[in-house]
């Protein structure tokens, strides 16, 4: 049975973040700022990830809340500035707004016939408000290598570019050892690869980047556009 929030531990939550951060409050949170914090945000958001990979639901709320301090924090940080200041309360306003507009399907006249149709028009719209040329803009190059790869690859598929990834030698060989393994054997395929790597004294994690790099290269070529 679920129960309806309320909405009273989150006001409690930038309360208590007010306290720190005020005269007579926690030192070490009244001299952080956003880039001080930012190791925290990484690291909490990855021990999420790490509790919902485990279905430890008991540490998935925790870790929730973990991540919910550094938004608060950060916000909070957002309102003691000189240039451009904002609240909590403009964060929730934005994403609430963005989430009003961007599902016309559900909040509108529009109709959305599957999750994937969905997905590109979202894409679509980001697109245009943004004022983004390439389906490769807004795909921060700070994410790991595979996880930037991934987004990269997917972003061309649902922008409908068919662009190689690699030579077609190497496409073709890679085709052949893919085309034995099960679903549930990419994994350890994946490894072998890091540790193939790792023996003949490559950073995998950077040589990944590199391609990644050259591929969204190809992909604005293909797009008419050139960095």
């Amino acid at each position: 049975m679920s129960v309806e929030p309320t909405g009273e531990p989150l006001l409690e939550l930038i309360r208590v973040m007010n306290t720190l951060r005020s005269p007579g409050g926690c030192p070490w949170d009244a001299e952080q700022t956003h880039r001080s914090l930012v190791e925290y945000l990484i690291e909490e958001s990855y021990e999420a990830v790490e509790a919902i990979e485990l279905d430890d639901r008991v540490a998935l709320r925790e870790e929730l809340g973990d991540v919910l301090l550094q938004v608060v924090f950060h916000s909070r940080i957002a309102e003691e500035s000189a240039e451009a200041p904002f609240s909590i309360d403009d964060v929730a306003q934005g994403i609430v707004d963005k989430l009003l507009s961007r599902h016309p399907h559900v909040f509108g006249d529009d109709t959305a016939d599957s999750a994937a149709h969905v997905e590109s028009t979202w894409q679509a719209m980001k697109a245009v408000e943004k004022g983004r040329e390439s389906v490769t803009d807004g795909v921060p190059d700070a994410l790991p290598a595979l996880l930037l790869a991934a987004k990269l690859t997917r972003r061309a598929r649902h922008g409908g570019l068919d662009v190689p990834v690699a030579t077609e030698q190497v496409r073709n060989e890679a085709q052949v050892a893919l085309d034995s393994l099960g679903d549930d054997e990419f994994g350890g395929y994946l490894l072998a690869l890091v540790e193939a790597a790792d023996k003949r004294g490559v950073d995998a994690e950077a040589a990944l980047r590199v391609a990644v790099r050259q591929q969204r290269a190809r992909i604005r070529t293909a797009e008419g556009l050139s960095d």
